[in-house]
């Protein structure tokens, strides 16, 4: 009986050699599925992952600039509902004047309006201190969580969107001439006088 090697059988040969050739092409199919990627190092194909590579890290980035931008979409539409509700305030506050102003009221009628025009213009500042999302606030006259915010808007971060601090309390000037605008032509006697 003569015995036969792998080495010398042919037809061992062939298998081993086709055996080892699916085995690599079964590791290969296997890092696939392993890391998603055709081309998951640059031992697969050195030009293609590098290029893949890049358009990664610029898919990353534009993922960072979208949170970014809804940061501050979230910051600015807090703050917009908070300068409509300021809005609507002084809305109400004028209806407060002007119903003061009505010949024949009593004067403790006078007093509860004054009471809720002051009632409402505290209120303005209630809103504006609280209009804060992630800790800023672009309408407040406290300049401890009032801010500016920047968004980035691209992918290098070399541009910005800015949004600028306004304070939309009872102390800024345009919303203080606004009070006072709404008691012109209201006497000390249509509405008792209240502290500011």
């Amino acid at each position: 009986m003569s015995m036969n090697s792998v080495n010398t059988n042919k037809g061992a040969m062939i298998a081993l050699q086709n055996l080892n050739a699916t085995n690599k092409d079964l590791g290969t199919v296997q890092n696939r599925i392993n890391t998603g990627l055709k081309i998951s190092t640059a031992k697969d194909n050195g030009a293609i992952w590098a290029i893949a590579q890049n358009q990664r890290a610029e898919s990353a980035s534009l993922n960072s600039v979208v949170s970014s931008l809804q940061r501050g979409q979230s910051v600015a539409d807090v703050a917009m509902s908070a300068g409509t509700a300021i809005s609507d305030i002084l809305v109400q506050m004028k209806e407060k004047v002007l119903a003061a102003t009505e010949a024949g009221l009593s004067t403790a009628s006078k007093a509860a309006l004054s009471d809720e025009y002051t009632a409402l213009r505290d209120q303005i500042d209630t809103i504006a201190n609280n209009a804060t999302f992630d800790g800023v606030n672009l309408i407040s006259s406290t300049s401890v969580n009032s801010a500016s915010i920047k968004s980035i808007a691209n992918a290098d971060a070399t541009a910005t969107i800015d949004i600028d601090h306004v304070t939309l309390s009872k102390s800024n000037a345009k919303i203080a001439a606004t009070l006072t605008s709404l008691t012109s032509g209201v006497t000390s006697a249509d509405v008792r006088s209240t502290p500011t």
